[in-house]
């Protein structure tokens, strides 16, 4: 998707297109976009890096005693966004993505995406040249009440690959995705999910670095252009219950120059002995990077059997029940799926920590266990034992203790975001295990 540009073809475009804003756009360790939006009279000072924010008011960044930072554009991010201003001179919005410098100049190794960079270079000492990811992000649509409040009802009651009229978000669906590739996405699928309201759309892999900047204008352009259509677009785990969550399936393949790494024609499953090493070195790390790929309370009401989400460590080329599955595609395209990620989590981290368990696994020489080609749903616990499969974290809490144990995990986000993640997510699940909920009132309020 991203092409070089020079800032002289930058303000060449800033001109044909009356560009009037230009959105900063950085990423917090919690995965929210933040931005600083200036008007376009500050380009050269953008460019030129040498605009600064307040980086304590940014959740996990720094102290209110350490708080400038520079904002360092990565110009093969620069966008121009279709919609225009509502301001009374219609004008365009730009965008770049933008690392987060210190003061003077050195990387901040509080950010999410130069801590990715960081994760690659250690993939490229190992002779890697490329790390790609091919994202699948689900999302939910509900209706909007006539203040723009958001409501719990669906916008449709659709399923796997349903039509108008019962996929009633069909143009919305299709708005969004000629918006996306008006930005350069190549849209490879757009489809209804499996639960009401849920819906699918998927683009051409990428290097992780690109596809996890992707991952963030996706949401932006997805959320944009469902409010248009009186809906709220939500990229939450488990937004009700009884149907299914939504997962951001990970399709990762390494490269060497040309050739996918993870391809060996020779091998049975045409699996090459890296790809075997790596897929171990997933497995072995996956109740610790959970904490990554699965950031929220709400993740684990998704990790649950009976709604098609992976609850148990486990791998295989067919069977979709276990966490790992790798498709059928081969060449270019050998990769494996990891299926228990799901859209809340932070893209830049949740690649990082998968990158540094798999690239683990190639160092240390790990052996996966056996395949599983049974439905893993349907095993009892003996079963479970007796083909040594464990299950993922059943919440945040576990979650963040196995994170704790793991120095692999712990060294791939560094000390500052390590700290600042086990932090606020320990402030999350202690709010949430002091709430009474309405299913306790429900079962023991009167029973008691």
């Amino acid at each position: 998707m991203m092409s070089k540009i020079t800032k002289e073809e930058i303000f060449q475009e800033v001109k044909e297109k009356n560009v009037r804003f230009l959105r900063l756009m950085f990423t917090d360790i919690l995965g929210v976009v933040k931005n600083v939006e200036v008007p376009v009279s500050q380009l050269d000072k953008v460019l030129d890096g040498k605009m600064m924010f307040d980086g304590s008011s940014i959740e996990g960044f720094v102290r209110i005693q350490e708080s400038d930072m520079y904002l360092i554009p990565d110009l093969e991010t620069w966008l121009v966004f279709s919609w225009e201003t509502d301001s009374t001179k219609k004008g365009r919005v730009a965008r770049l993505i933008c690392d987060i410098a210190n003061p003077d100049g050195t990387p901040f190794l509080g950010d999410p995406r130069t801590n990715l960079k960081r994760m690659m270079n250690e993939a490229r000492e190992l002779g890697f040249t490329s790390f790609n990811l091919g994202p699948e992000p689900e999302f939910f649509l509900f209706k909007l009440d006539e203040n723009d409040e958001i409501t719990e009802k669906l916008n449709d009651s659709g399923g796997y690959f349903d039509l108008a009229p019962t996929d009633l978000a069909e143009n919305c669906r299709r708005d969004i995705v000629l918006e996306l590739e008006d930005l350069g996405f190549e849209i490879e699928a757009s489809h209804h999910e499996v639960a009401p309201g849920q819906h699918e759309i998927d683009w051409k892999y990428a290097d992780a670095v690109e596809a996890c900047d992707n991952i963030q204008t996706f949401k932006l352009v997805v959320k944009t252009v469902a409010r248009k259509y009186g809906l709220h677009a939500t990229f939450m785990a488990k937004p009700l219950f009884g149907i299914n969550g939504s997962g951001m399936h990970c399709n990762m393949s390494l490269f060497k120059g040309e050739e996918n790494a993870f391809y060996d024609e020779t091998d049975e499953r045409q699996l090459s002995t890296e790809a075997y090493q790596f897929l171990a070195g997933l497995l072995h790390h996956a109740p610790a990077f959970t904490a990554l790929t699965n950031p929220t309370v709400n993740s684990y009401k998704r990790l649950v059997p009976g709604y098609e989400a992976p609850v148990y460590i486990a791998w295989s080329c067919s069977n979709r029940t276990p966490m790992i599955r790798i498709p059928a595609s081969r060449g270019l395209s050998t990769r494996l799926e990891v299926r228990s990620v799901d859209p809340m989590a932070n893209p830049y981290l949740a690649l990082a920590v998968m990158l540094k368990a798999g690239l683990d696994g190639i160092k240390n020489e790990m052996t996966p266990p056996e395949e599983t080609n049974d439905n893993i749903y349907d095993m009892n616990e003996v079963e479970l034992e007796e083909q040594a499969i464990k299950s993922l974290p059943t919440s945040l809490h576990s979650a963040l203790k196995a994170l704790k144990r793991n120095e692999t995990i712990k060294e791939a986000l560094g000390n500052h975001i390590y700290i600042n993640f086990v932090k606020s997510k320990t402030v999350e699940w202690d709010s949430y295990k002091a709430e009474v909920s309405k299913w306790e009132k429900e079962h023991y309020l009167h029973l008691y």
